[in-house]
């Protein structure tokens, strides 16, 4: 039933300090998703500890989704957009967009706590070069399945005969789940690819016990049955796999590694369009750290 455990590694993004999920070595891709992290909790204060700076992104979509605690996010489009828990934002890069993600201007109270995931899509190789477009969806949007043992949110894709209107590309499929203790879920094997990763609480996964913090990838094809021996918080993440190995680097991530070497010198130079009003920016690393070549995974 189990194909690989992945456990978190700890990051830093600035001050701010990550759970790392994906990639990872043995298993760089979940279905589309190439990128997982679980920010926080952190307890936000009145200034820009948090904020992330202007930065570019080419051949994915990101996905915000937050838990708790409020962001704004700003793009090179004009957008300028506030997420609040349970809501969805949507940005498709294409050729390439700049963004950056502010939790010092987004209306937060002192002591609220910033609890979310960042996650990205490969977008399909034909879109890899489209028009980058952003879009916002509320929490009331997003459909529900709910019983007194199991509280399931779509985000994106479908499940269980729901739908989410998130249009993403690739396929993906994404939900928040929560189960009651001793209640059980069966993620259909139909879904090419799945995982789950497990924010809180205690699971058991073919006679094996999880706790909070770690990626199970179920064998493709297999039955794939939770069991919550607590109260548990998790996300199925999963959906088609990845049609051609992409290479990704810093924030890029392309089936071409041309697109990607492109992107740096585009970005060193300063050749991206920029936010509007908006100061600083992340530079392209490089100085004193070495330059590594983009990494060819599916």
């Amino acid at each position: 039933m189990i194909e690989i455990v992945i456990p978190f590694r700890q990051r830093s993004i600035g001050s701010m300090e990550v759970k790392r999920i994906l990639p990872y070595s043995k298993r760089r891709s979940v279905g589309p998703f190439v990128f997982v992290d679980e920010m926080g909790p952190v307890e936000i204060v009145q200034n820009q500890s948090f904020d992330v700076l202007s930065h570019p992104h080419i051949g994915l979509a990101t996905v915000t989704y937050l838990f708790s605690g409020k962001m704004t996010h700003r793009d090179s489009l004009g957008t300028v957009q506030i997420i609040e828990p349970g809501e969805v934002n949507l940005m498709s890069a294409g050729k390439g967009i700049v963004h950056s993600e502010r939790v010092s201007d987004a209306e937060n109270l002192v002591g609220e706590k910033l609890l979310g995931l960042q996650t990205w899509l490969a977008l399909p190789e034909n879109l890899e070069e489209s028009a980058p477009s952003f879009s916002h969806y509320s929490s009331a949007e997003l459909p529900i399945i709910e019983s007194s043992e199991i509280y399931l949110k779509i985000i994106l894709g479908e499940l269980f005969d729901k739908t989410s209107p998130v249009l993403a590309a690739a396929n993906p499929l994404y939900a928040e789940c929560n189960l009651q203790r001793n209640a059980v879920l069966q993620i259909p094997k139909t879904i090419q690819e799945r995982a789950i990763y497990l924010l809180s609480g205690n699971l058991e996964i073919d006679g094996q016990q999880f706790e909070a913090g770690n990626m199970i990838v179920f064998s493709e094809g297999k039955e794939a049955e939770i069991k919550a021996t607590s109260n548990s918080k998790f996300m199925i993440i999963g959906g088609d796999r990845l049609e051609k190995p992409r290479y990704m680097w810093w924030n890029f991530v392309s089936t071409s590694q041309e697109l990607i070497e492109k992107a740096k010198e585009d970005w060193r130079k300063g050749d991206f369009e920029m936010i509007p009003n908006e100061e600083g920016f992340v530079p392209l690393p490089e100085g004193n750290f070495p330059k590594p070549k983009p990494k060819l995974f599916s």
